[in-house]
């Protein structure tokens, strides 16, 4: 960075940080709410998939699922350690919180926040059963592998080496979702099912890109910590899933 430059202009430049040392305050804020959204929506989903395990029809999917819920654990720890030497309370995340809690299926949430943690509000509802739990696996799937694209190249190198590592885990995991399916829509008993799983779990995904035109978009922009507005990122999810099922003779 030069010297007559500022520091908003060389992030929005392209310009990277390093060490926690050199981030200004407002950066440093957007940053570790970032984190802490990530952090705190991979715990929940874990937690939330971890039942789907003993739900699982036979051998490989019970090892797909419990794959799922270990890689996502470790997702979380990886990002948390760079929140560490921001100096977060870490330690926060050693006892006891319940990430397992959900709200009542039919909870209107939209894109509201609850409780003390910061997860995605798709996660405070409950999963029911192998279908919907392999359903929502596959279209949050694909939300999540659009928003690693844009935090693979957030302005704060460190983070971004974390989620350039985890993207290819967390494509896997959609993928195992789609072999899931591909097996449960073979009869046409689960194929309804699926369909049902779908019409539920679909919108409150989309409400997990947050609302059209957000007034934070901007500032984010400039830090280098977002790329591309909310819609666009749902606009590409609703393609994705619309192929998606398509391919699977499920719209």
């Amino acid at each position: 960075m030069t010297e007559t430059m500022g520091i908003e202009d060389y992030l929005a430049q392209g310009g990277v940080l390093s060490s926690p040392t050199n981030v200004p305050a407002r950066y440093r804020g957007e940053l570790l709410r970032l984190m802490a959204t990530f952090v705190d929506s991979e715990l929940a989903g874990s937690a939330g998939f971890a039942d789907s395990i003993n739900a699982a029809p036979g051998i490989k999917e019970r090892i797909a699922a419990a794959r799922i819920v270990l890689e996502k654990t470790d997702h979380a720890e990886l990002v948390l350690a760079v929140m560490g030497t921001f100096g977060a309370d870490t330690a926060r995340y050693s006892v006891h919180h319940p990430w397992a809690a959900r709200v009542a299926r039919n909870a209107d949430l939209g894109a509201t926040r609850l409780g003390s943690d910061m997860r995605l509000s798709v996660f405070h509802y409950p999963l029911q059963g192998w279908v919907d739990a392999v359903t929502m696996n596959v279209l949050m799937g694909r939300a999540v592998g659009l928003q690693l694209e844009e935090f693979s190249r957030v302005s704060y190198a460190p983070l971004a080496e974390a989620f350039r590592a985890i993207a290819p885990r967390e494509a896997r995991h959609a993928e195992l979702g789609i072999e899931g399916l591909q097996k449960i829509i073979s009869t046409d008993e689960g194929r309804e099912e699926v369909r049902v799983a779908v019409a539920f779990w679909r919108p409150q995904v989309a409400a997990s890109f947050g609302m059209a035109g957000s007034s934070r978009f901007d500032t984010l922009k400039r830090f280098g910590l977002r790329h591309r507005p909310n819609e666009a990122l749902l606009a590409d999810w609703n393609a994705d899933v619309d192929a998606t099922l398509s391919a699977l003779n499920l719209n």
